[in-house]
């Protein structure tokens, strides 16, 4: 019949229509694929353009006859056999098919014994026809006006639906913020208490006198610092997100921050071998921002890079200096970032990997959060007045292709020098180069 099998797409949201069409063309030597909604249909049909379409008149997402006046409207489409099958033999829906630009029809239940010949006929230029031109423009007229009522109920749904999504995510972001104020005021009771147990005196002797005591302790007073960073995350991208964050803009010694940030990993550093590259000299003395929230960005982009960063791996700290602008990095040889996730890192609540595996630490490989530490730096630089990207060549946790967070930041900038990194055996260095 053919020189080569020609592809038929069948687009039917009918499973057990879809599988018998499906069969039966298969059958005789068709090349079939197949989608259950409308615009996966056009998706697919963009791509694989394919030599006759088969689509059901109601689909659940669109009618057949806009599906085929969308294809027909691309210029690839404009001599492809569309079959569309109908619900019921009315000539009313008949008549808009054709106004849509269909180029044949059958009704349901499919006869499929004739579909191998309706398919041949339409697959070799024969078509289905209106004769009478007072009719079909009716019929196009009709169409436009159902399309025009289709689309005004759409939008009204949608807008309903989004003042319902928005009124969810107004309550939603109340109710994440009153939790963590109230969590709060108990958690600093706890840190009270907490700190009077470890000064207490009996306690004190008890913890000389037992090693297990210093390690509930410890342990205690750990995981209540790990608590009250949590809260206080979630109160800071909470007041990112509705717009109530306020920057307290002073005078910001940038070098000595990223300094200080440093020193604060230096102890994972050297436990897992990593080494962390910093010229103290390339990062401005001098700028105007809110110094603590620079700082807090920062750590989470560094501790960002620590945790996706295999043990012996590194980490560069690199910023420059252009009349009014700063441009600062941190680049890691790290597992990368799939190209498609690149922009949700920033949202809130984004977890890498799955929710089952997560793990709460920030240091350690592959260890995690509450996916809000980007979105909070996002929130901080933006309400700086800069930008914050990322550039990764894709995921790979063989080749480790490693990411890099690109700051833009306006700017007046001195600098000093220093370097630290550490060596393969994991002790920090403070290397001078003046």
């Amino acid at each position: 019949m053919f020189e080569s099998a020609p592809t038929i797409l069948i687009i039917e949201h009918d499973e057990q229509i879809r599988h018998d069409v499906k069969f039966i063309l298969k059958g005789i030597g068709y090349h079939v694929v197949t989608a259950s909604r409308g615009l996966d249909g056009i998706d697919v049909a963009r791509k694989i353009s394919p030599d006759l379409i088969i689509v059901a008149m109601d689909l659940p997402d669109l009618m057949g006859g806009e599906l085929a006046a969308t294809l027909r409207s691309e210029d690839r489409f404009l001599t492809t056999p569309i079959l569309v099958f109908l619900s019921e033999d009315s000539p009313e829906e008949i008549d808009m098919a054709f106004a849509a630009g269909i180029t044949g029809h059958m009704v349901k239940p499919i006869n499929l014994e004739a579909l191998p010949f309706n398919v041949e006929f339409y697959m070799s230029g024969g078509t289905d026809s209106i004769d009478d031109t007072e009719r079909l423009q009716v019929a196009r007229t009709r169409f436009l006006q159902d399309v025009v009522k289709r689309l005004e109920e759409r939008i009204r749904e949608l807008e309903d639906k989004n003042e319902t999504l928005e009124r969810i995510d107004q309550m939603k972001d109340s109710f994440i913020q009153l939790t963590a104020h109230e969590l709060r005021t108990p958690l600093t009771l706890i840190t009270g208490y907490s700190r009077l147990l470890e000064d207490h005196p009996p306690m004190q002797e008890l913890r000389k006198q037992d090693e297990g005591i210093t390690t509930l302790i410890d342990g205690l007073v750990e995981s209540i610092t790990r608590m009250q960073g949590i809260i206080e995350e979630i109160l800071t991208v909470s007041r990112i997100m509705t717009s109530n964050i306020e920057l307290t803009l002073a005078p910001t010694n940038m070098a000595k921050i990223v300094k200080n940030v440093v020193i604060q990993y230096i102890d994972v550093i050297q436990e897992r071998n990593l080494n962390l590259y910093f010229n103290e000299s390339e990062w401005p003395q001098s700028m105007r921002a809110d110094g603590d929230l620079i700082q807090l960005t920062m750590s989470n982009l560094i501790s960002n890079a620590i945790k996706y960063t295999p043990d012996g791996g590194d980490i560069y700290l690199h910023a420059q200096t252009k009349g009014k602008l700063i441009r600062f990095s941190v680049r890691d040889t790290g597992i990368g970032i799939e190209h498609d996730k690149q922009k949700a890192i920033f949202e809130r609540f984004h977890i890498g990997g799955e929710v089952e595996t997560h793990t709460t630490s920030k240091t350690a490989f592959g260890g995690g959060g509450l996916g809000l530490g980007l979105a909070i730096c996002k929130g901080i630089i933006e309400a700086h007045g800069g930008t914050i990207t990322v550039e990764s060549s894709g995921y790979d946790p063989e080749g480790l292709p490693g990411s890099e967070f690109i700051i833009i930041l306006p700017v007046i900038a001195n600098s000093s020098q220093a370097v630290f990194t550490s060596n393969k055996t994991g002790v920090l260095k403070r290397l001078a180069r003046n």
